[in-house]
This record gives C-alpha cells, structure tokens and sequence, in this order.
C-alpha cells in the first residue's frame, strides 16, 4: 500500500511541475535547438528525459517530441535518442498501471481492454507487436492495458522498441526534414526528402499491417509443406445448404471443385430439419382448421388422424424434394463428390479414408447437430431428437419436451394438435427467449389454449423409470414471483412427471469433432463454434468456415448466406475480400400464429440502449385477416426517432414469414415506411397490414402546425364568394 501511494505522489508531482513550471516549452524545436548549439550532451540528456517522463505520464506529446527529436539532433541520432526514450517510457508506464491503476483502467476502459485481452489470449507476444506496428489503440492506452496482462517486462521491452521503430523512423526523418527547409516558398518546401517523409508518413499504416500479415502468415503456415500442385482449388467439408452453395458458387465460376460429406447430402435442413419439420406442422395446422371449420358455418366430424401415414408423407416430402441436393445433380454441374469423414492434415491437406486430397482452399461447412445436456439418467431414457425424431411410427401417448425454444415450440403445437398430450418445459421465466414479451406471451396463450402443458422456470434434475414407466424429475426454480421459501434457500419444490416419449430441443452445437482441427490448433470459440474473421477465415488465411459451425446465426438461410462470402473470398480474395454483411437478417418461428423477425426488438433496443419509437397495428383491423378468420397477431415496427427509417421489424399472425419480406427488402435497400406507404398493395391481401403500419407512423407524425394552417385556408376557401 505505502509503494502505492508513493508512487502516485511521485505521478501527481511530475504532472504538476510539468504544468506549473511551463515545462510544455522544453517541448518544442526553439527551446532544443537553442540549447543544443550551446551544449550538444546536456541536450541530448534533457530531451532523453523528457520524452521518457512525458511517455511515462501518458502524456499526449510523443508524435511533436519524434519530430523534434529529427529536427534537433538529425535521422541517426533521433532515432536512437527517440527509440530507447519511447520505449523505456512505455515500460515505465506499463509499469505503473500494473502497480497502481489495475481497477481504474480495467473499469474506465473496459470495452478497449475486452479488445486486448482476447488478442493477448489468442496470439500473446505478437499481438502486442501488432499493436505497436499499427496503433488501433492510442499508444498511451497500450501502455496502460497491457500492464494489467500477464505480459513480463522484458518481454514487453523488446517487443514495444522492435514494433516502434518503423513509425520512429518515419517520425523523426520528417522532423529532420522539416528543420532542413530555408525558404518558406513552394519549391524550398516540397523537396524530394520532405515529399518522401510525407509520403512515408501517410503509408506507414498500410506498409504495418503488410508487414503483421506476412508475419502472421509465415508463423501460422511456417511448420507446414505447401504442395507443389493441388487436386482442386476449393475443396468443401459438409454437404448441408452452406456446402451445398458454396460448391455451387466455385463450380459455376469454373473452379475444380470436391465436396465431402459423410452423411445425407442436403444436411439437417433437407433430412431432419426444416422440410420434415415444415411438413408435419402442415399436417397438424389442418387438423386445427378442421376444428375450427364451424366458426366459418361447416360442421364436421373431429378429424382422425393416421399417425404412420403423417409422418410417411413426411418422408415423402424429403425424398420429393431430396434431387435437389443429390449428388447426381452437383455432378452433372462439375462438382467431385465423396462420401467419407474428413480429416485435416494440414492446411492443404485432407484425408477421406484412404485417400488424401490437396486444395488451394478448402471450406468447413460441417454444420451443427443436437446439444444433449448431461443430465443424470437421460441415457437411459430412449430419449428424441430433431435428428432421429422423424423414425416415429407410432404415435407417442404423450410427449416431454425440454426446451421452448423455436424448435420446441414448433413441434409442441404440431404433435398437441395430431393427438399427442405435450408438456414443454424451459428454465427461463417465458418461451422464445429472443422474442419480445408481448410476442412470447400471445404464442403462449395459443399453446395452453390447445392444451399444451407449459412449465416455466423449472429444471429437469434427472430421469428414473418407475414400473417400467419414465419420470421426469423436475424442480422449480426460484425467480421474482416465486414463493419466498425457495429464495430464502429452503429446499426447493419438485415434481415427477411421467411420459411415454421424450424430445430433447434444448440447442444445437457445431459439429467439429473428427475434423483434425485441434492439430492445426484452429480455433474454437466459447459458443463452441469455429473461430472466423469477418471474411470467414480461420487462423489460416486458406480455410474458411460458414453455416452453423461457425454461426451466429444457425439459419439455413444465413448460412447460404454466408456460403457466398466463404465461395467468393477463397476464390478470388487474391484480388478483394468481402466482409460478411450481418445487417439485415431474417427469421421465422413457424408455429400457428407464425412469428417474423428482422431488425432489433424493443428488448433488444432497450439493452443496447438504442432511442426507438414503436408503431403497432392489429391485424384484427384487416379486412383480409377477417375474411380469413385469421385475425389473432399483429405488425410491429421500430424506428428512429422521429425519422421513417426502419430499426426493426415483428410479425405475429397467419404467414408472418412472407409478409415480413417487405420489410427485409426496405431494411436492405434503405427504404423507410414512407416507402412502404407509397407502394400500391392489391386489396384484400394480408401484404396490406405493413402499408397500414406505415399509415399510423404517418399520422403519428403529421406536421400538426402545417395542417392547422392548411384547415384554415380550406376555411377561407368556404368562405369565398368566387
């Protein structure tokens, strides 16, 4: 503690004398330059240390000090004078921090130091070594960051003078020039050297980042063969629908392309996803339809439903749509195709079976798979997921889901309509977590409606068969509205629930076991997904990833999405790279009423603390929706304030999904509601519910003082006699 307080006194003196004796002067060229004709040595000894205490003290002088270090005592001499004072500066300052202002800096710069500590986790010394050659970062801020870090002093030492130097260079050669000029006319001041000087000092950022690239690239690449030749220039692991495009993209643009998949091709969407899944909803919402036909003056029989016969035609569908996928059509559009699991040997390199196979580029789009949580006595429950769901003949009595996420929602409602008696069961306080509140709770109240049993805030502690019969063990968990027992830490209330099937929906995670990943140490993420830039790179600029393995968003949609940015990048990055454009992402929940998504929701703005307006429109009100006995849900729009510019977006009612394009389209082309509102809609359509949206924001936002002047020329006009 007294080291502390010691330390700061010294701090808060030196701070304080450098103001209170205008010690700025002994800053500038005139006071250096006046002094060094006299006495060279005591210069070069003052200026030594006022650089390092002005660096020391984060003092923001270090660029004026680098110019005239070459001003004063020229390139040679500047640059050594320059280099050991920055860098014994920067020490002490890293020094400090690290002895004194650990909390303040971690608390003040908190999202810059998130920033730091993630690139010293990944790439340690040679992060910092980035830093100094391109300042993303204030220099001062580095100096204070990374004495919060577990980086050793001389560690730190070395790393900061090498990766200073370049800009000391360009610095103190600019100062240099500058002192040389002895004429304030054009041609005395645009010389050769002073033009060089600029022209380094303007390209140092871009010749720093080639030169961290290339440092970069030969460290990951260095303990690898490169092959003299290749077998295909973009090779792609996985033949899902982020596969799938991708191999498209490269075959279309005449690349030798081989695709790898050791499954079905078409992936989790095509064989357990979101065709079979969008099939047997079909069949359950007509079931709902039949029941409801008595509200349109049809009386008829409650429908009989043929279970096996459902979940056929389910399979059907899969194989009707499954040519579109198959490994015919990629190989009649040049595509290689291999059935095996791959296995990377080296950024080059991959083994299927038996055979190795080298690519210039190579793809990883293995996508995700179910998340089975370790829960006591669940392996012993024959136990379904959304992959081995489909092999259902018989219909289950009733059904435990784990999970109110989309996917549980969705086939809660499917099976609960087609007879089954469903129980769903989340340890968040509502279903669809990502969704606003009034959205969940509608869908909510149809589900309970329909009889679905719904147990929020409840955790599932194990599984035990009783009399050959499984039971769920359930306990509630404490919340806000819970009783106050359980938040005093007395024994919490628990449940056995009985049921004849169990399906699993609590998540998916990315399939990366197998892939030889962890040999090529290629990253994988908390989420445990892949690691990727902004262009979908891993560690190694030649392997990229897209779709659910890598997220963020497990979509089919978004991961064709990103396919073309995985496609285009690997082939043709040489001469432009694209960054994947996340701005404008869709999604759809298909229960009944659907839920449509673009943009932010109002929870989402409130978080990032973002101003919105809402403007909200019930579909109670359409003529369409009425006609259509279809009026439950409604239309949400969030905008900026005052402003028609379109934040976010949520539908909740009958085709929410396509209704929603409207507003995916303004978003993406930067068109407000004004937009929306001007476009002719046909009547009676469900598309009229966003234009009449558009019609409240504008009445919402009429200008109230030009329509009082209008009403009163329309008066005056009246009025007139002619």
């Amino acid at each position: 503690m007294f080291k502390r307080v010691l330390l700061l006194a010294i701090i808060v003196t030196g701070i304080a004398c450098y103001f209170l004796f205008d010690l700025q002067r002994v800053a500038s060229v005139d006071f250096f330059q006046n002094l060094y004709q006299q006495q060279p040595l005591l210069t070069a000894g003052i200026y030594f240390l006022v650089y390092v205490l002005a660096t020391a003290l984060s003092l923001p002088v270090g660029a004026l000090l680098s110019l005239a270090g070459g001003a004063v005592f020229g390139l040679t001499a500047g640059v050594v004078l320059v280099s050991f004072a920055s860098t014994i500066g920067a020490t002490l300052a890293f020094l400090i921090s690290r002895t004194l202002l650990r909390e303040w800096v971690q608390e003040k710069f908190a999202h810059h130091m998130q920033a730091i500590n993630r690139g010293i986790e990944k790439d340690g010394a040679f992060y910092l070594f980035s830093l100094r050659l391109i300042p993303i970062f204030p220099f001062w801020l580095i100096n204070l960051s990374m004495g919060l870090t577990s980086l050793r002093v001389p560690t730190y030492f070395w790393i900061s003078q090498l990766g200073m130097l370049p800009a000391t260079l360009v610095y103190v050669n600019a100062g240099a020039e500058l002192a040389a000029i002895t004429e304030l006319s054009p041609a005395g001041i645009l010389t050769p050297g002073l033009l060089l000087s600029f022209i380094l000092l303007a390209s140092l950022p871009f010749f720093a980042k080639a030169v961290v690239g290339l440092s970069k690239r030969w460290q990951v690449y260095r303990p690898y063969q490169k092959p003299q030749q290749f077998d295909a220039n973009l090779l792609v692991i996985g033949g899902g629908s982020a596969g799938l495009v991708t191999a498209l993209i490269g075959a279309a643009v005449k690349a030798k392309v081989i695709l790898v998949e050791k499954g079905k091709m078409g992936g989790d969407c095509l064989n357990t996803g979101c065709v079979p899944s969008k099939a047997l909803i079909k069949a359950a919402r007509s079931v709902a339809d039949i029941r409801k036909a008595h509200e349109l003056g049809i009386d008829v029989d409650e429908p009989h439903v043929d279970f096996p016969r459902v979940m056929s035609r389910v399979q059907q569908v899969v194989d009707t749509i499954a040519p579109h996928d198959s490994v015919e059509r990629f190989t009649d559009l040049g595509v290689e195709c291999l059935a095996g699991e791959a296995r990377l040997l080296s950024p080059w390199q991959v083994q299927i079976g038996e055979r190795t196979i080298s690519a210039k580029n190579i793809v990883i789009a293995s996508g995700a798979e179910p998340f089975v949580p370790p829960i006591p006595g669940i392996n012993e429950v024959d136990y379904l997921t959304s992959d081995n769901l489909w092999e259902l003949r018989d219909q289950p009595s009733s059904l435990l889901i784990l999970g109110a996420g989309p996917i549980g929602c969705e086939l809660a409602q499917a099976f609960q309509r087609l007879g089954t008696q469903v129980t769903l069961v989340d340890m968040m306080s509502n279903i669809l977590p990502r969704e606003d509140t009034d959205v969940a709770d509608l869908v909510r109240q149809r589900l309970e409606q329909e009889g679905v049993e719904i147990l929020l805030n409840h955790k599932t502690v194990g599984f035990e068969q009783q009399h050959g019969t499984d039971i769920a063990l359930l306990e509630a968990l404490a919340d806000s509205s819970a009783d106050e027992s359980l938040a005093g830490g007395q024994h919490k209330a628990q449940r056995k629930l009985a049921f004849n099937k169990l399906l699993v929906a609590v998540g998916r995670k990315a399939k990366t076991d197998g892939l030889g990943l962890q040999a090529l140490g290629i990253e994988i993420t908390a989420q445990g997904t892949l690691a990727v830039d902004k262009h979908l790179r891993t560690r190694f600029a030649n392997i990229y990833a897209c779709g659910d393995v890598t997220g963020p968003y497990q979509f089919t949609h978004t991961a064709a999405h990103q396919a073309w940015y995985a496609a285009v990048n690997a082939l043709f990055g040489s001469f432009k790279k694209f960054a994947v454009d996340y701005r404008v992402i869709p999604w759809t929940t298909f229960t009944d009423p659907e839920i449509a998504r673009v943009g932010i929701s109002e929870a989402d703005a409130k978080e990032q603390g973002i101003a919105y307006e809402v403007v909200r429109y019930p579909l109670s009100e359409l003529d369409r929706a009425i006609a259509d006995n279809t009026t439950e849900g409604f239309v949400k729009v969030l905008t900026a304030p005052g402003k028609d510019r379109i934040l976010g977006a949520t539908i909740v009612g009958s085709h929410a999904g396509e209704l929603l394009t409207e507003f995916v389209t303004a978003m993406k082309r930067n068109m407000g509601l004004n937009k929306i509102l001007g476009t002719i809609h046909a009547y009676p359509t469900l598309s009229e519910a966003n234009k009449m949206a558009a019609g409240i924001w504008k009445r919402g936002h009429a200008p109230k003082k030009l329509l009082t002047y209008v009403e009163k020329y329309h008066y005056w006009r009246l009025r007139r006699k002619s």
